[in-house]
C-alpha cells in the first residue's frame, strides 16, 4: 500500500434501528457493523469527521480500535449514502488478514489536460473512474494516477502503472477514457445544404383543360 494504515476509534452500541441511527447521525456520529473471520457481528458508531478523513486519505484498510481495546484490521466493505448522494449514513467493515486475497475498487486519478482534446470538436470522455483489482490486503493501491496532456486516441487500463502482485480484473485492452468528436453546429448545416443541391426538383403537371388532347370525335 506504500503508507501507514490509519486507525479509526469506535465505540459498540447495544441499540439499533432508524430512530436511533437518526440521534446517531444528529450528534456527528455513524452507525457501522463489523463482520467477518467468522465471528459474531459488532453494531458500533463512529465519528462522522473520522470517516471522512479517513475515506479522503485514499487507505481501504484500517485499524479499528474497539472501545479502546481489540484493534482489527478491517477493510471499507460498504458505504451507504443518503437519498440525494451527498451524505454517508452507514458503513460496513469486514475483518482481513494482511495476506489475504481480496478484490477490491480502486480509484482512478487522471491528471493533466489533453492536448487532443482541444481540437475542433474533440471531447475527452472518461469511461472509468475506478477499476477493480485482486490482491493481497497488503498491496491494495490507493489510487492510480495517469498524466493525460500527451495522450492520442485513449488510454486504457493496460497503460496504468499496475504494481506487481496487483491483477485487474477486466481486460487490459479496456479503455479508462478516450477522444470523442461531434459535428459542430457549422458542419451540420453546410451537410444538410448540400442536401438540398442534390435534391431533384419536383415536376409539376398543368391539369388538362376538358377537350385538350382528346382524340375523339363528336
Amino acid at each position: 500500500m506504500g503508507h501507514e494504515t490509519p486507525t479509526l476509534s469506535v465505540q459498540t452500541r447495544e441499540k439499533t434501528g432508524t430512530r436511533y441511527a437518526q440521534r446517531l447521525r444528529k450528534a456527528g456520529r455513524l452507525p457501522a457493523v463489523i463482520y467477518g473471520k467468522g465471528q459474531d457481528p459488532i453494531h458500533v458508531s463512529v465519528e462522522e469527521s473520522a470517516v471522512l478523513e479517513v475515506l479522503h486519505s485514499g487507505s481501504h484498510v484500517l485499524e479499528i480500535s474497539v472501545d479502546g481495546k481489540n484493534n482489527d484490521q478491517c477493510l471499507v466493505k460498504d458505504l451507504q449514502f443518503g437519498w440525494l448522494g451527498d451524505n454517508l449514513i452507514h458503513l460496513d467493515l469486514t475483518r482481513v488478514d494482511m495476506n489475504e486475497i481480496v478484490t477490491v475498487n480502486v480509484p482512478v486519478n487522471l491528471m493533466g489536460n489533453a492536448k487532443a482534446a482541444s481540437a475542433a470538436g474533440a471531447m475527452l470522455d472518461v469511461i472509468r473512474r475506478e477499476i477493480e483489482v485482486t490482491c493481497k490486503v497488503s498491496d491494495i493501491p490507493s489510487e492510480f494516477k495517469y498524466d493525460i496532456t500527451d495522450m492520442e486516441e485513449a488510454v486504457t487500463i493496460g497503460d496504468l502503472a499496475i504494481p506487481e502482485g496487483v491483477t485487474p480484473t477486466l481486460e487490459l485492452e479496456k479503455h479508462i477514457c478516450h477522444i470523442t468528436f461531434v459535428a459542430s453546429e457549422e458542419a451540420e448545416g453546410e451537410e444538410t445544404e448540400a442536401d438540398g443541391d442534390d435534391a431533384q426538383p419536383e415536376v409539376i403537371t398543368k391539369p388538362k383543360e376538358d377537350g385538350e388532347g382528346d382524340s375523339s370525335e363528336e
